[in-house]
């Protein structure tokens, strides 16, 4: 019997208890009777707990089907999973009992990722530097014939980044120049190939057209060629390389990469749109090459690194060398403070076989300043030994002439406005300290940048570069008199001003 009904039939008695009394008063014979002797308030109470025990029973039927229905889906869950750890151990066994070739035609005819997949793990990016201005450049006073207004694009990248896994992606950055092995701040011109004349064999005979004699006989025969045949060949690999991220702290590149420095200087700095810094315009280092690169960061960020071991050709010059070059670079930044040092030893690409070399090309860097979100201020200095470029000779390869290069640079720009900045910068190079102590390049520039959106800098430039004591080939073209005995008045200037931008992708 259930509680319920206990709980109902003592309800029942203390009902009855408390009606006995009453029934047992004696009554007058003439009060009315049932005919079964039954009165109207005991037939009333009987039928009222004959509901209740009826509801009593309903409501228990209902509550006894939920708690069976409740125990039949409890044993089929069961029954379910117990399938289910069946199933899977009975697939570890097939899997380990099928033959190495059956698995490597499996994973063959595996459903492979679909191409938006692999598109979400990849970004395109672009850059180009641009300018429209004007230049007066003079030597000793006149304008040489790279004076002018034109239109030019310095540079633009193409760049596509791949992450294969957390650990793993690559990147491909295409360089496009307006002429390989030209620089893009001047007009083309003819180069003059002079030749000896018993080179060519008898005086008078043509050279590859029948019929073009080569001048008088006894004199040397010119041949010209012009730089127009280099145009549309400006587009060649900048970076390409593999990447392993084992962690933040330790990060390896293989392939053509940044270098540790120029690179890093160009993101304190800022403006590289408007300059290259300035071992980098002086062509005393560059910001790429070909090798191994290990880099990171330590203590949180605050502490970087990079170690390069390249062939020293430049990106644009694939080496294979008796012996590799090293580039390194230690940085910290502090709550706005930052500061570096770095060097570069090696034979930039000259050791290859059948070619002596006598000297080790050196350069010492250095970098401090601060920065915030309202101004920067930094300096840079370089120092170089037999650092064979465009500004010196062949001293790595030369017996007895060896020199020394310096040079510093002090930078400064401020956010006065919201997307407007000011900024300026001055450079001072000795590219042949003891050969010519009187040759010397000084540049500065200043101007003004509107920034409309985050991918676009638009600014007004005024650069002026001045040198003396010889020829310097910069960034800008070279300029100069290459006679250094030639007197005070011996100097080349350079002014440029107009719109120099960029926009990024």
């Amino acid at each position: 019997m259930s509680i319920s009904r206990l709980l109902l039939g003592a309800a029942s008695l203390s009902t009855l208890a408390f009606a006995m009394p009453a029934i047992a008063k004696p009554v007058h014979h003439a009060a009315a009777k049932k005919s079964g002797g039954e009165s109207a308030e005991l037939k009333a109470l009987r039928e009222q707990v004959e509901m209740l025990t009826a509801r009593l029973d309903a409501q228990e039927a209902v509550t006894l089907g939920q708690q069976n229905a409740t125990r039949d889906v409890q044993a089929q869950a069961a029954a379910a999973t117990a399938q289910a750890q069946a199933a899977q151990a009975s697939a570890v066994t097939a899997a380990a009992a099928v033959p190495a070739q059956v698995k490597t035609a499996m994973a063959a005819n595996a459903p492979k990722a679909s191409p938006a997949a692999w598109f979400n793990d990849t970004s395109i990016s672009g850059r180009m530097y641009f300018n429209a201005s004007t230049i007066n450049q003079r030597l000793n006073g006149p304008k040489t014939a790279q004076s002018g207004t034109g239109f030019n694009i310095k540079r633009f990248y193409l760049g596509v980044d791949h992450k294969f896994d957390s650990m793993f992606s690559a990147n491909l950055t295409m360089d496009v120049a307006n002429v390989v092995g030209r620089t893009s701040a001047g007009n083309f011109s003819g180069n003059t190939i002079v030749l000896n004349p018993g080179t060519v064999g008898t005086p008078g005979v043509p050279i590859g057209i029948p019929g073009a004699p080569i001048g008088t006989p006894g004199t040397p025969a010119t041949l010209t060629q012009s730089d127009y045949g280099l145009v549309g060949r400006g587009f060649y690999i900048k970076k390409a390389y593999l990447q392993a991220k084992f962690n933040p702290a330790l990060i390896v590149r293989l392939g053509s990469a940044d270098l540790p420095w120029v690179p890093y200087v160009e993101g304190v700095y800022g403006y590289r749109h408007i300059e290259n810094t300035i071992a980098d315009r002086t062509s005393f280092a560059t910001s790429a090459d070909w090798g191994v690169h290990v880099l990171g960061d330590l203590a949180g960020g605050i502490v970087s690194y990079q170690v390069s071991v390249v062939d020293g050709g430049g990106y644009r010059n694939v080496k294979v060398t008796k012996a590799v070059d090293v580039e390194g670079r230690v940085s910290v930044a502090y709550k706005g403070f930052f500061g570096a040092v770095g060097g570069y030893t090696g034979k930039l690409g000259n050791d290859v076989q059948n070619t002596p070399v006598f000297h080790t090309a050196s350069r010492l860097d250095g970098l401090i300043g601060y920065k915030n979100k309202l101004f920067t201020v930094g300096g840079e200095y370089f120092y170089a030994k037999n650092y064979q470029s465009s500004n010196t000779p062949a001293y790595i390869t030369s017996a007895v002439l060896t020199d020394k290069a310096e040079g510093y640079s002090g930078f400064a720009s401020v956010n006065f406005m919201p997307k407007w900045s000011a900024f300026g910068r001055y450079d001072h190079m000795k590219p042949t300290k003891d050969a010519l102590p009187n040759r010397k390049d000084d540049y500065f520039n200043v101007g003004i940048q509107y920034s409309p959106a985050k991918i676009v800098d638009l600014a007004f430039v005024y650069k002026r570069d001045t040198v003396n004591g010889g020829i310097v080939n910069t960034s800008n073209g070279n300029f100069g008199l290459a006679n250094p005995s030639a007197g005070p008045n011996n100097r080349g200037t350079y002014d440029e001003f107009g719109l120099f931008g960029q926009f990024r992708f």
